[in-house]
């Protein structure tokens, strides 16, 4: 008797807690969704949040907040969310330097990959190999082999140091065995504004900072970092392309929720996620930023967030990088 009644109180709570997460699915979203984002107003990740995020609105029937938080390489913004409930209604936009800095940070106050519940990556956009219109590097053949010319190698800018634009630079001096200093700079107005100036010989930016300095003609871009050739300049051939084998630098942007959200609140973001993506504008606005739009499972991303943080500790080591 005691076993029945001990299993019928089991089964019993057990479709409490099953009807229970259903219901609260079911009447998911019933307020504003707040997503976080770790970088200054109105710049890359700002601007993906807010596109995306527009057109989730239609689907999900609720408007979303979005929030700076900015600071410490987006670390902020991910401390506020993968401790934030798990309810659905507290999102991280998270980037490419949320696994840099999971490689480059001591003193974390939460994991990279383990306290998040992955969504779904919205975008992929490579990063652009660039010098001066006058510069005497024709192709990215040139500026390696003038690196390995000086015994002092040749020095390239960044957006500062820890920043995914640095490690791809220590990732092409390990890769092609060359010798490159780096020079770091406050952001990437900054790095474009030392590159025209004469201050560095090349600098390595994502397309948004240098591509109308390009079209202006005051810039030469030698090569594409992503493994695939980018959509917007097809006759720019890739690093790999051009004798550096296995190089592959592609930044992202995607969706996350604190570690335990339920399952079936993920799916619904997922799902409206995806039918933003598949939207023209939004499609359009990310190829204007440089980005391809491109969806995935939570699974798919997990693994994908799981293998850059595997890459860049790998090249902060190699660097010997000093840890922040």
């Amino acid at each position: 008797m005691w076993r029945r009644a001990f299993l019928a109180a089991g089964l019993s709570l057990a479709c409490t807690f099953s009807f229970s997460a259903l219901a609260e699915s079911h009447a998911y979203p019933d307020k504003p969704i707040k997503i976080y984002q770790g970088f200054a107003a109105g710049g890359n990740a700002d601007t993906i949040a807010r596109v995306v995020s527009a057109e989730m609105t239609k689907s999900l029937g609720q408007s979303f907040v979005i929030e700076a938080q900015t600071g410490a390489g987006g670390t902020i913004a991910a401390s506020t969310v993968a401790r934030a409930k798990p309810d659905g209604y507290t999102l991280l936009l998270a980037t490419g330097g949320h696994a840099v800095a999971g490689a480059l940070y001591n003193k974390l106050n939460y994991q990279t990959v383990a306290d998040f519940q992955m969504v779904s990556t919205v975008t992929y956009f490579p990063f652009l190999v660039v010098v001066r219109a006058d510069a005497p590097y024709r192709n990215l053949q040139e500026l390696l082999a003038a690196a390995k010319a000086d015994p002092r190698g040749l020095s390239y800018g960044s957006a500062g140091i820890g920043s995914t634009h640095h490690l791809a630079g220590e990732l092409l001096t390990k890769t092609a065995n060359v010798n490159l200093l780096h020079i770091p700079y406050r952001g990437d107005a900054a790095s474009l504004t030392a590159l025209l100036g004469g201050e560095v010989p090349f600098i390595i930016a994502p397309p948004t900072a240098v591509l109308q300095t390009i079209k202006a003609g005051k810039l030469r871009a030698l090569a594409t970092t992503g493994a695939q050739r980018w959509s917007a300049m097809p006759d720019l051939p890739t690093v790999a392309e051009q004798g550096v084998a296995g190089y592959e630098v592609t930044s992202w942007a995607g969706l996350m929720a604190p570690a335990g959200t339920p399952r079936p609140i993920v799916d619904q973001l997922r799902a409206a996620t995806l039918k933003a993506l598949q939207a023209p504008g939004v499609r359009a606005r990310l190829e204007d930023m440089g980005g391809e739009a491109r969806g995935s499972t939570p699974e798919e991303m997990t693994a994908m967030v799981g293998g850059e943080l595997n890459k860049w500790t790998t090249v902060v080591n190699d660097a010997h990088i000093p840890k922040q």
